[in-house]
């Protein structure tokens, strides 16, 4: 049988000297030119497939990782920014009432350190040390006694008045209250007939406030006793708890008073675990 190999002993490929059979070069397989199919596409498939798919060489994947960076960067000095913004924008003597309020703080703490060395001076000196241990001990409990809200008090302090026609103000708001209070050295309060101690809750419910399960109603009237002189600037201090408590549409009023009353009591609960160390 007559072989099919060429001149060499070798098959020639499929097309080959026979002018067809395939594809020419620069032809499409349908015989169409690459050029003419390029320029058949629109605008918008001419772009798509520049972008698609993505062709992201490893300098465009590290400057996209720097950008980001840097972009999260300035969102963190923003924020940072716009925290401060209250004190940035404040005037004058809004920053110095701040400066004062904090210098009050530490005086009211540096008193309170010589006044504890003095009772230990006075108890190392003292020729009867069971009686000034006993008299100091007596003063302590009426001390106890008013933060624990099982003894009326008296004394210089502000009254607050705010009226919320609104029903805007939450409990969260007067628990702001009580502490920006307590920072400026409140020694007893009473909102309504409720005595606020150290371990009082404050809710929402429908509506109103509930102080320890006890609902307090409007206008909400605190009775603070402290130094009128520092229980006052720090509740008005830029951004502090007047300002917040008038953005809600409530009326705030505070009065300085030389003869403040707290008598709501609690009741004494004798602890079910702890004991006193101290023998």
């Amino acid at each position: 049988m007559p072989s099919a190999s060429g001149p060499n002993g070798r098959r020639p490929a499929d097309g080959a000297g026979n002018g067809g059979g395939g594809p020419r070069n620069g032809s499409a397989p349908g015989g169409k030119p690459e050029g003419a199919k390029e320029e058949s596409l629109t605008g918008r498939q001419r772009l798509l497939k520049g972008v698609w798919p993505p062709r992201v060489t490893r300098a465009q994947l590290i400057v996209a990782v720097l950008l980001f960076g840097l972009g999260l960067g300035l969102a963190i000095q923003v924020r940072s920014t716009n925290e401060n913004s209250v004190l940035r924008g404040a005037r004058q003597e809004d920053l110095v009432r701040i400066l004062d309020e904090l210098d009050s703080r530490t005086q009211r703490l540096q008193d309170e350190k010589r006044r504890l060395e003095n009772q230990r001076t006075e108890l190392e000196n003292s020729s009867d040390q069971a009686e000034e241990a006993r008299k100091q001990t007596l003063q302590k409990e009426q001390q106890l006694g008013v933060l624990a809200g099982t003894v009326a008090a008296q004394g210089p302090g502000i009254t607050i008045t705010i009226d919320d026609s609104q029903g805007s103000v939450e409990a969260d708001m007067l628990l702001d209250t009580v502490q920006e209070l307590r920072a400026a050295g409140a020694e007893a309060i009473q909102i309504g007939k409720v005595r606020v101690v150290a371990n009082s809750y404050f809710s929402d419910a429908g509506g109103s406030v509930e102080i320890d399960g006890r609902k307090v109603t409007q206008p909400y009237v605190v009775k603070v006793i402290g130094k009128p002189e520092d229980l006052e600037p720090a509740l008005n201090i830029p951004g502090g708890v007047v300002q917040s408590l008038e953005k809600e549409q409530a009326t705030v009023s505070v009065r300085q008073e030389k003869k403040i009353v707290v008598d709501a009591l609690r009741s004494g609960k004798r602890p079910d675990y702890a004991r006193s160390s101290s023998r």
